[in-house]
């Protein structure tokens, strides 16, 4: 394989983890649209165009104590409750399409995607008025539901080991959100996300380096009529590839609200998140036939540092079927004629 197809061959079979759906408490429940970690290793890379599937299972935990305070769904507009325990399996189903037409001297590609998903949220105590008088006890929720329709598109150029790209990315609410419940896999509000990313990704020692930024402006949540501040936040990957198939390393993340929470519910002001995490990946590329290749990427993440936020670990497990990079063509022995 050329260094050319077999950077096509890498980058498509991991192109399909840089997105997925997510559980959802929005920043007024101290977690984000985006989901930290997103993006991973080969962000940026171009890949082989055509037709690409991706199955993603998530398990996220989160936990917070009784001294830290939260405004969520579950009650009145804008009540402020009092600890945050939260879990979410979601089994995330996407699809991409590459473009093999150049489109500004770039690859665009556009993906959708959507999961059901299992989430369970519980409170210490729901409190009311500045002084966090406590109106009533503990509270849980259950429930078995459907995220949001996440799409995304993206350009990408190649100049030998360099990779850029710039993306775009949103979600349509699909109308699960239920403001009386605490549990939900819908934000209740569309939000749209933008930003850039690098890859360096050198084929001959097999190093690997990923960044992506970006800003995500969110708009309000009618029920709750909480606006989330602008949101920033930043996404890395290193890796090796000890062999042509396998490759293991790190990833982490950087989140941090630039501007205020605002609207009549934001009880708590401007409450900007923050939090920074790492956590292990390895990968496993599956030779296929018919042209497509398997991808198998296990990964996990835990928050370091957290402010105005849940801290939480997650796991991701992603299997993806995308097209393979063709074999490059065979050299034709010279004929010469005498």
């Amino acid at each position: 394989m050329t260094g050319q197809s077999r950077t096509a061959a890498l980058a498509t079979a991991l192109a399909m983890t840089s997105l997925a759906a997510q559980p959802a408490l929005a920043d007024s429940g101290g977690v984000s649209f985006w989901l930290p970690g997103i993006f991973g290793s080969l962000a940026a890379v171009p890949v082989t165009p055509g037709w690409a599937y991706s199955t993603i299972y998530i398990h996220l935990n989160e936990k917070a104590g009784g001294g830290q305070n939260f405004v969520t769904s579950g009650g009145i507009p804008g009540s402020v409750t009092a600890g945050l325990n939260a879990h979410a399996d979601v089994l995330v189903q996407g699809l991409t399409y590459t473009s093999p037409m150049p489109v500004l001297g770039g690859q665009a590609a556009f993906t959708l995607l959507a999961a059901p998903g299992n989430i369970g949220v519980g409170i210490d105590a729901t409190l009311t008025g500045p002084r966090g008088n406590t109106i009533s006890g503990s509270a849980s929720d259950n429930r078995t539901t459907l995220t949001d329709l996440f799409y995304q598109g993206t350009l990408k150029w190649n100049q030998g080991v360099h990779n850029e790209m710039v993306y775009v990315t949103g979600n349509i609410p699909s109308g699960t959100y239920d403001s009386t419940r605490l549990a939900n896999l819908s934000f209740g509000f569309p939000a749209i996300d933008a930003g850039a990313g690098y890859t360096y990704l050198d084929l001959t020692t097999g190093h690997e380096f990923s960044v992506v930024s970006g800003f995500t402006y969110n708009f309000m949540n009618g029920a709750l009529q909480y606006q989330n501040g602008v949101d920033f936040h930043v996404d890395w990957a290193a890796s090796q590839f000890i062999t042509k198939t396998i490759h293991v390393g790190l990833a982490g993340y950087y989140f941090q609200q630039l501007t205020d929470d605002s609207g009549s519910g934001a009880k708590l002001g401007g409450f900007r998140g923050m939090s920074v995490g790492i956590g292990p990946q390895i990968g496993f590329i599956i030779p296929m036939n018919n042209g497509y290749q398997g991808y198998l990427n296990l990964r996990a993440y835990t928050d370091l540092e957290t402010e105005n936020r849940p801290k939480s670990w997650t796991g991701w497990v992603t299997f993806s079927l995308s097209p393979a990079a063709p074999e490059p063509a065979s050299a034709k022995p010279t004929v010469r004629k005498y």
